[in-house]
């Protein structure tokens, strides 16, 4: 699962599943034992759980990135890896 991005122990990664019905750009976020998957537009949970002070770093990170995610998206749907995107520092 492409890595995109890092930050304070929460890990974001974006992937295509072949013959899998992707039809809302998302991506996914890993903590500890936790696992959720994100909509980018507009960015909402999808499915799974986070702490909320994780849930609510991961929204923030998405609404100032949704460019870039959706750009990834876009790279994804044609067979493309994509591109890392800046973590929130």
């Amino acid at each position: 699962m492409p890595e995109i991005s890092r930050f304070y122990g929460i890990v974001i990664s974006m992937y295509w599943e072949s013959g899998g019905q992707h039809h809302t750009a998302h991506f996914h976020v890993r903590y500890e034992a936790y696992r959720a998957s994100y909509g980018i537009e507009p960015v909402a949970q999808l499915a799974g759980a986070l702490p909320i002070r994780q849930q609510r770093l991961v929204e923030a990170w998405a609404e100032l990135h949704a460019n870039e995610l959706l750009e990834n998206w876009d790279l994804l749907e044609q067979g493309k890896r994509p591109h890392k995107i800046k973590s929130l520092d």
